[in-house]
């Protein structure tokens, strides 16, 4: 570790036990490198994503909430993106990360899909982010793990308009309804999500000159999600 390294660590960590807001906010993002501060860009944007999904597919799938008795939309909300860490829930069984969005598509689910497929989904994130809300200096995040997430984005995008139960209804509704005029919004919405993650996977690689695996596209044929390692 250089000597300046640890003089501004020592500094903002000092600073930090004084409650100096501003100053220690200051001190803070001189412990952060110019890739810090895109990680951080890109993981606010990729949360504001997430909560803009969540309010999307309540709006399309009411029935969903009506499972929670009693439980708003902005409850959903603070429920996920107010809590910080891992993300466990009893009514999903305690599962997190690619299990509750497997369960979100289990035909003999009866809770509520787009809870499960949030909780998922912002777990998968946070853990491509090494369950970190901020970057800084010695941190070290996994190109692979990013790419991954985004390869993992496109699966969901994919079973959501596809996947049915036994009487060949769409679990989750999506996109246009039948006899109206065609709305790709959620398209859209996922392509942004996608590509937030990509650029920062391509950025990293780049700077870390660290090559991506492609074999992970293969797994689009079989609609299974990538493992994150959570």
């Amino acid at each position: 570790m250089r000597p300046l390294s640890v003089t501004l660590l020592a500094l903002v960590f000092a600073l930090a036990l004084m409650g100096c807001s501003s100053d220690s906010r200051l001190l803070m993002n001189l412990a952060k490198t110019d890739t810090d501060f895109v990680a951080d860009a890109h993981l606010r944007e990729i949360n504001h994503l997430m909560q803009s999904l969540l309010v999307k597919l309540y709006k399309r799938n009411p029935r969903e909430l009506q499972k929670a008795f009693g439980i708003s939309i902005e409850q959903r909300q603070r429920q996920i993106f107010s809590t910080h860490g891992r993300l466990i829930f009893s009514e999903l069984d305690n599962r997190q990360g690619t299990d509750a969005l497997e369960l979100a598509f289990d035909p003999k689910f009866s809770g509520d899909r787009v809870f499960a497929v949030m909780v998922g989904l912002a777990g998968m994130i946070r853990s491509s982010y090494n369950w970190q809300e901020e970057q800084f200096l010695f941190d070290s995040l996994d190109p692979q793990k990013l790419f991954d997430s985004a390869r993992n984005l496109e699966i969901l995008a994919w079973r959501m308009s596809n996947q049915r139960d036994a009487t060949g209804e769409l679990l989750l509704l999506t996109n246009s309804c039948e006899n109206k005029e065609e709305n790709l919004s959620f398209e859209r919405h996922y392509g942004k999500m996608i590509a937030v993650q990509d650029m920062l996977a391509f950025v990293l690689a780049g700077k870390l000159d660290r090559g991506i695996s492609r074999v992970a596209q293969g797994a689009l044929s079989s609609v299974l999600f990538l493992p994150m390692g959570l």
